[in-house]
């Protein structure tokens, strides 16, 4: 009998397993802002979710190049579906400032990503333009 659990307990597993990944690849916060603000998030090429919940939804890859502090760096840049400036941990919002309406991603060392909000009408091209950043581990 333990041999025929074998292959049920396996698909229990997978199953489980395809869930979890249900949104993305998960990233640890890392910065004292993503841990206060964010907490950990999940992102993929169509939205980010963060860890209370909340989600914003891309509506297109506007960008695979940006400029972080006057250096050309690989990114995705993506436009955001509905802008909105979701309430996230502690009361916090994830800009303060207005929706967001834009949110970029870029390597930021070995390891670590980092994520950047935008409320502007017209696409960003760096990072003097946002109006918070958030470090996480990969």
């Amino acid at each position: 009998m333990p041999n025929c659990l074998l292959p049920v307990v396996l698909g229990v597993t997978l199953a489980v397993g395809a869930v979890s990944s249900a949104y993305g690849d998960d990233y640890t916060a890392y910065s004292n802002t993503a841990e206060s603000i964010t907490g950990n998030i999940a992102m993929d090429d169509f939205s980010l979710v963060f860890q209370n919940g909340e989600e914003l939804i891309f509506d297109q890859l506007i960008a695979d190049h940006f400029v972080v502090d006057g250096e050309r760096v690989p990114a995705s840049v993506f436009s955001v579906q509905n802008p909105s400036d979701p309430e996230l941990e502690n009361g916090n919002q994830l800009c303060g400032m207005g929706d967001v309406t834009y949110i970029a991603n870029w390597a930021a060392g070995e390891g670590l990503s980092a994520v950047a909000v935008f409320t502007g009408k017209a696409p960003p091209t760096s990072s003097d333009e946002m109006c918070a950043s958030y470090i996480y581990q990969d």
